[in-house]
């Protein structure tokens, strides 16, 4: 294939940046709009709200006028329909790639209204960041694609010969339980050379970075049972374990005294070296001041190349309901975080036998609801991770570096296995105090218009290549 010179690059961002700068303001308005619609995919909400969402972020797209279509689609798991989905294409002409690029409409549940200190769904600009739920994760991926799209027509017209295929999905916070399903159904529109995801994010607000590494998830429900029926604590406690002091103490035994994960066989993998201080995780995570850290080894390779593991919910029974009595059964959630290069189902082998192994008592164990994602660990040495470092150098005015994020994306497993030709490139938005998911989720001004000029500069350039 064809080659773009350095020297080319320069004019990229300089089009690049002319064309984002003329319409930002436009394009954070767009993007305000969208975050005021709470598009969540979850039941317990309206999926009327993404519709309207989907729609938007369509006509959006629909009104650059360079596909040859715009819908909005869903596919189906059993019988259930999905979310809506957003796919439009353009095929690519005279040999040059076809770029797919993908980010997600539908956002996570506000949480607590009260933690927030601006409404979620009623955006607020300050003088560098615009708060709100989904404003970074990710109506911020679906805008950064939207300029750097204005940006290669601004600078190439309408005729240009990059190939384009667009996924927005609706249901990306939800687990995406449809997507292999609209992958398959949808393959010949969103075939592509590469894929960009944006939903990831940045080393800090002046480093960018290409995500390289993901770890895994392995999720499983765990029953422990110790009685056929409750009891009264006073007249059978003390000799009698209820399910409660059995699931304490299985549970306890998932870490050592140090925190470090108990389960045996688990893999580990290598991460990339970065200056990143245990202050600097003291202050993006919120630790409290006398709250110490756990596990072993470099702060990185703990949350980005080491296994995890959560306790993310139990079913017993609520204080305030509490009475004077010994459960016969309590559930658990269990929630597992696995290395790049572990394989999910060997891994939930390996903690099912290991929570049989510590069941005290001899209390009766089930396991229930499983879902496992598979981890991702990038080649970086492909043209367009070359491509894209380069552009974010412009971007940006400073190299990129690799990083590895401790969640997941199971998505990018299908996608992998469904377009196993196509180079991923996991890009994004977010920064250390983006907190996504969080109460008060922000995007960076800055970050956000870095983030569009750099895709537009890897557009401008990919536009040039000759596969």
């Amino acid at each position: 294939m064809t080659s773009v010179p350095d020297s080319e690059f320069s004019r990229f961002a300089q089009d690049s940046a002319s064309s984002v700068d003329n319409r930002f303001e436009v394009t954070l308005s767009s993007l305000i709009e969208l975050s005021k619609v709470p598009g969540i995919a979850w039941e317990a909400f309206d999926s009327s709200n993404l519709d309207t969402s989907a729609q938007m972020v369509a006509d959006l797209f629909r009104n650059l006028n360079i596909f040859d279509f715009v819908e909005v689609r869903r596919s189906a798991v059993d019988g259930k329909p999905g979310a809506p989905a957003v796919i439009a294409r353009r095929a690519a002409k005279n040999g040059k790639p076809q770029v797919l690029l993908y980010a997600h409409h539908d956002v996570q549940p506000p949480g607590n209204i009260d933690d927030w200190k601006t409404k979620p769904f009623e955006p607020v600009r300050t003088e560098d960041r615009i708060f709100g739920r989904g404003v970074a994760d990710d109506k911020a991926g679906i805008v950064a694609h939207l300029a750097a799209l204005q940006a290669l027509v601004d600078s190439k017209g309408k005729d240009f010969d990059l190939g384009i295929s667009l996924f927005i999905e609706g249901e990306e916070e939800a687990g995406s339980p449809t997507f292999r399903n609209f992958l398959e159904e949808n393959q010949a529109d969103l075939a592509a050379d590469v894929i960009i995801v944006a939903d990831s994010g940045n080393w800090t607000t002046e480093i960018p970075a290409l995500t390289t590494t993901l770890r895994g998830l392995v999720s499983v429900v765990v029953q422990v049972k110790t009685l056929d029926h409750a009891v009264h604590s006073g007249m059978y406690g003390g000799a009698v374990p209820d399910a409660m002091l059995a699931t304490i103490k299985l549970l306890a035994s998932l870490h050592d005294d140090q925190g470090e994960v108990a389960v045996a066989g688990l893999k580990s993998a290598q991460t990339d070296e970065l200056a990143y201080s245990e202050n600097s995780l003291r202050q993006d995570s919120g630790l409290l001041p006398n709250t110490q850290t756990i596990g072993s080894g470099g702060i990185l390779q703990r949350i980005w190349g080491k296994p995890a593991i959560t306790v993310i919910g139990i079913d017993g029974q609520p204080v305030a309901l509490s009475s004077n009595t010994l459960l016969p059964s309590v559930r658990a959630k269990i929630s597992m975080r696995i290395a790049p290069g572990q394989d999910p189902a060997e891994a939930l082998n390996l903690l099912k036998a290991h929570l049989l192994g510590h069941t005290p008592f001899g209390a009766e164990l089930s396991f229930g609801e499983v879902e496992l994602g598979k981890p991702f660990d990038m080649d970086d040495s492909g043209w367009a991770a070359q491509l894209v470092k380069k552009s974010l150098a412009h971007g940006w005015s400073a190299a990129p570096v690799n990083i590895g994020i401790g969640g997941s994306i199971p998505f990018i497993a299908d996608l992998t296995e469904v377009f196993p030709s196509a180079q991923i490139l996991v890009t994004g938005v977010e920064d250390p105090d983006s907190r996504a998911h969080s109460p008060n989720e922000s995007v960076h001004i800055e970050s956000l218009r870095k983030a569009m000029v750099s895709e537009a500069i890897f557009l401008l350039a990919g536009n040039e290549l000759q596969l």
